[in-house]
C-alpha cells in the first residue's frame, strides 16, 4: 500500500534541494528567464549532489533511488524554478533512462557514469518539425552502409539540443508508419554531421534550452544502436510512460509554488482594512487550488509507486500527467488572479509560474494525447 509520509530519503532530498536553490538558483532566476540563459553550471552542481542520476544504479555511479525520491526531487526543484526542474527531468527520464532501460552492458558502462554526474548532459530526440504527436511519420532516416548508419534529418523542440553532450535519437530504418520501422541510436556531440540548430525563444521555461538537432550525412557505427534495430518507437513509448510521471512531478512543483505564494500574499495584502484571505472570494479560490493539488499529488505518487514495483504505468502515468498538468495551469492562473495587478508584473513569482505551467500540458505528449492513451486503455 502507498505510504503517504515522506521517507527519510525524500526528506533529505527536499531539504538539500531547498538549501541549494536559495543559494544557487533563486538569486539568478529572473535574469536567466529574461535573457533565456541556460545555466549549464547549475546542472554540473546538481550532478555533484546526485540529482542528475537519481534513478541510475550505484554500480554505474548514480544515486540508485526509486521513482518516489525522483518525483520529490523534481517537485522541489520546480517550486524554485520550473525551467531547472524540466531540464533535470529530461536528462534523467529521457536520455539517461533510455540508455539505462535498453542499452547493452557496455553502453551502460560507457555512458551512465558520465550522465549520472552530469559530466555529460543528455538530450533525447523524437519530435520533428512536421511530426509532433504523429511521431510514427518521422522523416529522419538512417540508412545502413556496411558497419555504419548514415543519418539525415532534423529534430526539433529538443531539450539540450545544442548543449547536450550525448543524445539518444530515434530515426527511421524501415517504412513510414511502421511502428517497427524506427531505431534508437546513441550519438555523441562532435560526431561529424551532427550539430545543434536554432534555439527556440519561448513563452516560459526560458532557462531550459530547447533547440533543433540536425543530421547531415551523420555516420553512426552499428555499436551505437540501442536495443534491437526496428524497436526505437516501441522503446520510446515505454520511455514516455515513465517520463510522463516526471512531467506530472514538474506540474506539482509549479502548482505548489504558485499556491504557497498565493497563501502568503493573501495574508499580507490588505483591502478594506483586512487581509484579502478573509474574503470568501479569495479563500474559496485557495480551497479549490489546495484540493486540486492534493488530488494531483495522489495520482502522481500512485504512478511512481507502480513504477517502483515494476508494474505497467501506461494508464497511471497518462492520468497523472494529464490531470497534474491541467491543474498546474489552473492553479497558476488563479494565483495571478489573487495577486491582481501585481500578478501581472515580474516583481512577483506567479507570472513566471503561469508562463512555465503551459508547457506541462504540451511536452511529452499533449493533454489530448494523454486522453487518447487513457481512453484506449480503459476501452480495451
Amino acid at each position: 500500500m502507498l505510504d503517504f509520509n515522506l521517507n527519510e530519503n525524500q526528506q533529505l532530498i527536499a531539504e538539500m534541494v531547498r538549501s541549494f536553490g536559495v543559494k544557487e538558483i533563486t538569486p539568478f532566476r529572473k535574469e536567466w528567464d529574461d535573457t533565456s540563459f541556460f545555466p549549464i553550471e547549475i546542472f554540473k552542481k546538481l550532478g555533484e549532489l546526485g540529482l542528475m542520476g537519481v534513478l541510475v544504479p550505484t554500480e554505474y555511479g548514480g544515486s540508485g533511488f526509486s521513482y518516489t525520491e525522483y518525483v520529490t526531487a523534481i517537485l522541489e526543484l520546480s517550486k524554485i524554478d520550473p525551467s531547472i526542474g524540466l531540464s533535470m527531468a529530461a536528462h534523467n527520464s529521457l536520455c539517461t533512462g533510455h540508455i539505462m532501460m535498453f542499452g547493452t552492458e557496455e553502453q551502460k558502462r560507457k555512458y551512465l557514469p558520465k550522465l549520472a554526474t552530469c559530466e555529460w548532459l543528455g538530450a533525447w530526440g523524437l519530435t520533428e518539425p512536421n511530426t509532433g504527436s504523429d511521431a510514427g511519420n518521422m522523416r529522419t532516416v538512417a540508412i545502413k552502409d556496411g558497419e555504419y548508419y548514415i543519418l539525415n534529418g532534423a529534430k526539433n523542440f529538443i531539450t539540450h539540443g545544442i548543449s547536450g553532450d550525448v543524445a539518444v535519437v530515434i530515426a527511421r530504418t524501415g517504412e513510414v508508419g511502421d511502428s517497427h520501422g524506427m531505431t534508437a541510436f546513441v550519438i555523441e556531440r562532435g560526431t561529424p554531421g551532427f550539430k545543434g540548430g536554432r534555439k527556440e525563444d519561448k513563452l516560459g521555461m526560458r532557462a531550459s534550452e530547447t533547440a533543433e538537432m540536425i543530421f547531415e550525412d551523420c555516420k553512426v557505427h552499428e555499436s551505437q544502436v540501442l536495443g534491437k534495430v526496428g524497436d526505437g518507437f516501441i522503446q520510446s513509448m515505454k520511455i514516455l510512460d515513465g517520463g510522463r510521471i516526471s512531467i506530472a512531478a514538474l506540474s506539482l512543483g509549479i502548482a505548489e509554488g504558485a499556491l504557497e505564494a498565493s497563501i502568503q500574499y493573501s495574508k499580507e495584502r490588505h483591502q478594506f482594512n483586512k487581509p484579502i484571505s478573509s474574503f470568501q472570494g479569495i479563500s474559496f479560490k485557495l480551497a479549490d487550488m489546495a484540493t486540486q493539488l492534493e488530488a494531483a499529488k495522489l495520482l502522481t505518487f500512485k504512478a511512481a509507486d507502480l513504477k517502483n514495483r515494476g508494474e505497467k504505468v501506461t494508464l497511471a502515468g497518462a492520468q497523472a500527467k494529464y490531470f497534474a498538468s491541467e491543474v498546474c495551469v489552473s492553479i497558476s492562473n488563479e494565483a495571478v488572479q489573487i495577486f491582481g495587478g501585481y500578478g501581472f508584473t515580474k516583481d512577483y513569482p506567479v507570472e513566471k509560474f503561469y508562463r512555465d505551467s503551459k508547457l506541462c500540458t504540451i511536452g511529452e505528449g499533449t493533454s489530448e494525447i494523454q486522453k487518447l492513451v487513457i481512453s484506449r486503455d480503459i476501452l480495451k
